[in-house]
């Protein structure tokens, strides 16, 4: 038999570095432990005197890693997620799936699309937990505590992995109120004279619209009194009567289908705009956020399907 011996007496202290790095002090470790401030602190001095070298730069601002706390930190989230991937196992030898699943994803495709699909996913697994951040903030898969984001557009990060669930073409709509009151654009140029909703991601607003049409594209630069980084509001404003928008099909469905919203320039075509599913690559994937990315895959597999048959 092995005896394995460590210097660190309770490796569960090890959590308080982890969850200091992730919340960026010993207060937000604290709370995320159930734990005061106190013994945050006392346990972290504990793993410091154990292994007798600092593991944070304190300031009045901000606790920073030092060269061997980052080390640490490293084996620390490894061995957790090695004791993780040995549950799940136990898990997957009981047929059962257990535990907690985070996710990000959009707020409109999260209202409009995906609550159906976790409803669903949680009913077949009574045993596991959703918590969900829903907001078109572009929250780090690599630092935020979350298990996997689902979000539009092509993945630029090597330190991610994506799976493609679906692939959107963003239309134009606008409701009748809007249109009676101010004409139906018949090119994509005749936008310049509209009042559009613009939409804003990462700080940056994208107000240029590319239409194409006989293998010949144009990008119209658009205005409007709205720019909101929240695509329901976006939605919303357009059933409201507010302006036009620019958004994926899939998000406008409903509205489209009810005639709360009129597609516009329907003859011409637009840019794809991938769904994925981002994952970090060097991360540990508990069978339960693997089966769960199966499944929305799975779902959004067979809306392609009937959509073709239709």
């Amino acid at each position: 038999m092995h005896h394995f011996q460590t210097r660190i007496e309770n490796i569960s202290d090890l959590q308080v570095l982890l969850y200091t790095v992730s919340g960026g002090s010993l207060t937000a470790a604290a709370r995320a432990l159930g734990i005061t401030p106190a013994a945050a602190s006392a346990t972290l001095k504990r793993l410091e005197t154990q292994l007798g070298t600092r593991l944070f730069e304190r300031s009045t601002r901000a606790m920073r890693l030092t060269p061997p706390g980052q080390i640490l930190l490293e084996y620390a989230q490894r061995a957790f997620e090695l004791l993780a991937e040995g549950e799940s196992q136990l898990d997957a030898e009981r047929g059962a799936l257990v535990g907690t699943v985070r996710v990000s994803a959009p707020s409109d495709l999260a209202r409009t699309v995906l609550m159906p699909m976790f409803d669903e996913f949680l009913h077949l697994h009574p045993g596991v937990k959703l918590t969900l951040n829903v907001g078109d903030r572009l929250l780090d898969v690599l630092r935020d505590e979350i298990d996997f984001a689902i979000r539009y557009g092509e993945l630029s990060d090597s330190r991610l992995v994506a799976r493609q669930l679906s692939l959107e073409h963003p239309v134009l709509s606008a409701s009748p109120d809007y249109l009676r009151r101010h004409g139906t654009p018949l090119a994509p140029t005749d936008l310049v004279d509209h009042n559009c909703i613009a939409f804003m991601r990462a700080g940056r607003t994208f107000n240029s619209w590319r239409f194409g049409q006989n293998d010949q594209w144009t990008t119209v630069r658009v205005s409007g009194d709205r720019v909101v980084d929240d695509a329901s509001m976006a939605r919303q404003w357009a059933v409201a009567g507010a302006g036009i928008i620019f958004m994926t099909e899939i998000e406008q469905r409903r509205d489209l289908q009810s005639g709360a919203l009129v597609r516009l320039l329907a003859e011409w075509g637009t840019d794809p705009y991938p769904l994925h599913a981002i994952l970090p690559s060097g991360r540990f994937v508990p069978n339960r956020v693997r089966a769960l990315v199966d499944f929305i895959a799975g779902r959004f597999a067979e809306r392609r399907l009937s959509n073709t048959e239709r």
